[in-house]
């Protein structure tokens, strides 16, 4: 079976000797064996493998690794590198050994191959250190997985330790291109000992003297490894673009490189403004210049798209024009148009640029602008405008009037009206309607006649809707609280507010005695008044104040002295704690209390009317007492009261505590009886403590005394007693037993002494090793043991008996009750 399963599965149909081969099993995966054996009697107990085997192939020690290469040389340090053996013996290489060789040319010392690193190498490459300068050195390196370390390496050398050093070098593409939002990756090989410093620069294509050192953020990076420099630049823009310098320094010289970035994208927008070279009622011919940025890429065309000034949607127009002017057909007259032009190249559309609006028309003169109107009849969503006619009407009458309005914190005019509003002879008006309340608004006014529409009026002055205001009402205030100093005033807003929101406040107070009020303005509807004398008398009101002015004052109908307050204490609970709460064992018991009063009153705890636990903490903050109990038993349950006191009096809070656990264990004595030759009876009292929950249910196991693990016998007893089924005649048993509720199972108790499994009573086996121990002229003396099994019951006397050789009848010889095991006949 594997360790997972808990089925035994048959590997072999029969086997006469005493191995066997088992196949189909799972690479990697682990099992467990037991073997059988079998006679014409049946088959006899099991024997298990003891240590779990995994299934892999056989394992040997790796080949061993190859291109072993020398880095870096100092006096007294040698960096080696090499890759991987080809085969890892079939187990993962855990590590590898490097060794060295140290020549010795005179011959006086013994050479000999030496491990140089304590640790375990787990890379493939490591620099061996305390090396003597101007010493001759062998390498070599060792492969080690579970099977052990691979024959040694290829040797490199024989290298004289000594410094190394070399100018920086440096190789570098000299051009590159990308298509715009790609990551680019600029790698300059380094080379150089001891290993350079290195800086990047950038300088714009057009001013490639003027560099200035690159900035790393999130956008650009600099990766440094043992021989490469790499610039990265993440989701490319088109301000990438430039001469990228590389400059590596050491104590050596120095060295640079330059390279040419070109990030490729979509163009930028045209150059504005668009001009309107030409103005029909049914046309338009309008021009631009080209974008300042061409994406890096030759434009192939212009796409050009029209809307209507009022509208949002834009309409295609064309995308077939390669110059800079196109004309716009297919206009109505009479309506405003705004263009935009966007540029294209082989990576697409550009940003666009949007003209100013303009009326398609013929060329004939519209009318003057008219005079400034002016707002009447104003309410919180409309308005009425007014205005009169222009003086100059173009030579043609007016037909109409097109009325706009924006709000003063906007800049876009809209229009209010979808038909021309017709002229009046005594001057026009136009309700307009849809305001939103509270918001400054501003109108003008644009005449329109056979040529088109005239130039917008001057706009009128601003406007806020909102119906008609007077200052507000007075206020209802009231004194919550005071102190030998400070007052606590809180309030009502007024019943009416006079058309306009409240902005503000204004509280004011004056000592009895005097005329003049203090003033203070403030937002809110509570506020703080300190500073007051000690011992004198004040009184207080409050105004309200909106766009209209200043309200009437409400009044606080007391007149307060300046004293320290005296409050009796008041308990309020958490929302969380009621007046009892259950707990779980092992949770946290946290009760938490509002406490007020003044002055602040001392918070006392108790439990049961004694000490609280010892493991009880109390948390103070300035408006509460907490008591926290972590980790909570069932004897922390009761009830625990809380005492506040003050000058102004005491108050108690009492919260019942319910702590749920598991059982205890079941009551003693715990009996057992036998019953039959497979089965016993076993009996018990209840718990003493039930665990605050009632018992469900009761476990019950056992176990043969030569052996330890226990076995379940039921899970689902409700009594106080169960017979045990199923036992073995003549084992011997221990059972334990172990209360349930709704929170856990209890601790076992388990029987005092083994039961031997028998039927209840029988009579004894006979008496053993009966022997002559003495013998004279006219007696015997006779001894013998204890039959192996009493019956289930003490013996209570033994027969002696006897016979005549030659006789077939015994004769009882003892009449006495006899207890000894030796008597004298």
């Amino acid at each position: 079976r594997t360790i997972d399963g808990k089925a035994w599965t048959k590997v072999n149909a029969n086997c006469g000797s005493t191995s066997f081969v088992v196949s189909d099993l799972i690479s990697g995966q682990e099992y467990f064996f037991r073997v059988r054996a079998e006679n014409r009697f049946g088959v006899g107990p099991p024997a298990e493998t003891i240590q779990r085997t995994t299934a892999r192939d056989p394992i040997h020690p790796p080949d061993p690794p190859i291109k072993l290469k020398i880095g870096l040389v100092t006096k007294n340090t040698v960096s080696l590198t090499w890759k991987p053996p080809k085969n890892d013996g079939g187990a993962p290489v855990t590590h590898y050994n490097v060794e060295c060789l140290h020549w010795d040319r005179t011959g006086e010392v013994k050479e000999a191959w030496k491990q140089c690193n304590r640790r375990d190498v787990e890379e493939t490459k490591f620099t061996v250190e305390d090396l003597v300068e101007g010493g001759e050195y062998e390498f070599r390196v060792k492969a080690v997985n579970i099977a052990g370390p691979s024959r040694p390496s290829a040797t490199v050398g024989p290298l004289v330790v000594k410094d190394q050093t070399c100018p920086p070098s440096i190789e570098l593409t000299e051009f590159m291109e990308v298509e715009e939002g790609t990551d680019v990756n600029i790698v300059a090989k380094v080379k150089g000992i001891p290993f350079p410093t290195l800086t990047w620069l950038k300088a714009s294509p057009k001013k490639p003297d003027d560099k200035t050192p690159v900035q790393y953020d999130q956008h650009v990076n600099k990766l440094v490894s043992e021989d490469t420099c790499t610039l990265l630049i993440q989701q490319s823009r088109r301000s990438d673009t430039g001469l990228f310098t590389i400059t590596a320094v050491n104590n050596l010289g120095t060295a640079s490189k330059e390279m040419r970035l070109n990030v490729l994208g979509r163009p930028g927008p045209p150059v504005g403004p668009i001009k309107f070279e030409s103005i029909f009622a049914d046309q338009m011919t309008i021009s631009w210049l080209p974008p300042l940025d061409d994406g890096g890429s030759k434009i192939t065309n212009y796409v050009i798209e029209k809307k209507e000034a009022n509208r949002r949607t834009w309409v295609p127009v064309t995308n077939e024009p390669k110059e800079c002017i196109f004309t716009v057909p297919k206009l109505m007259e009479g309506h405003e148009y705004v263009f935009r032009i966007m540029a294209q190249n082989k990576f697409g559309i550009g940003e666009p640029l949007d003209s100013e609006p303009e009326t398609a028309r013929n060329l004939f003169t519209v009318p003057g602008p008219c005079d400034k109107p002016t707002v009447s009849s104003i309410t919180h969503d409309s308005m009425t405008v007014n205005w009169e006619e222009p003086e100059h009407d173009g030579g043609s009458p007016v037909t109409g009037y097109w009325l706009e309005r924006k709000e003063t914190t906007g800049k876009r005019w809209t229009r209010v009206n979808r038909d021309p509003i017709k002229p009046m002879t005594l001057g026009v008006s136009y309700k307009v309607t849809g305001l939103i309340e509270g918001s400054e608004y501003q109108f003008r006014v644009s005449a329109i006649n056979a040529a088109g529409v005239g130039p917008p009026s001057m706009p009128s002055d601003p406007a806020i809707a909102r119906d008609p205001i007077a200052p507000p009402g007075p206020p209802i205030p009231k004194v919550t609280d005071w102190t030998k100093s400070s007052v606590d005033l809180e309030w009502t807003p007024p019943l009416k507010d006079g058309g306009s929101r409240i902005t503000g406040y204004i509280v004011e107070y004056k000592e009895e005695g005097k005329e003049e009020w203090e003033r203070v303005e403030i937002r809110g509807t509570k506020f703080v008044v300190a500073g007051l004398k000690e011992g004198c008398f004040y009184k207080f009101r409050v105004r309200a104040v909106n766009a209209a002015g200043i309200g009437e004052p409400g009044e606080c109908t007391d007149i307060i002295e300046m004293k320290d307050r005296i409050v009796a204490p008041d308990i309020n609970l958490d929302a969380t704690v009621r007046d009892r709460i259950v707990v779980h064992a092992g949770g946290v018991i946290r009760i938490i209390a509002y406490v007020s009063g003044k002055p602040a009153p001392t918070v006392t705890w108790s439990r049961d009317d004694r000490a609280l636990p010892e493991e009880a903490k109390i948390e103070e903050t300035a408006i509460s007492s907490s008591l926290v109990i972590k980790n909570c038993k069932r004897s922390h349950q009761g009830i625990y009261t809380l005492l506040a006191k003050n000058a102004g009096g005491e108050r108690k809070k009492a919260i019942i505590v319910d702590v749920l656990d598991v059982p205890g264990p079941v009551g003693m004595p715990f009996l057992t009886e036998n019953l039959t030759n497979d089965s016993c009876k076993l009996s018990w009292f209840t718990p003493e403590d039930d665990g605050g929950s009632p018992i469900t249910n009761y476990i019950i196991e056992k176990r043969e005394s030569d052996h330890r693990a226990w076995t379940p016998v039921t899970y689902t007893v409700t009594r106080q007693n169960a017979t045990v089924q199923g036992l073995t005649e003549g084992k011997a048993y221990f059972f334990r037993i172990a209360a349930e509720n709704i929170i856990g199972m209890g601790p076992f108790t388990e029987t005092p002494k083994e039961l031997i499994i028998r039927d209840p009573i029988t009579v004894p086996d006979r008496p053993e090793d009966l022997e002559v121990k003495a013998v004279t002229k006219n007696s015997v003396t006779l001894t013998w043991n204890p039959p192996k099994y009493n019956g289930g019951s003490d013996i209570t006397m033994y027969v002696l008996e006897s016979r005549l050789i030659g006789k077939e009848k015994f004769h009882r010889v003892t009449k006495e009750k006899m207890l000894d095991r030796k008597y004298t006949v």
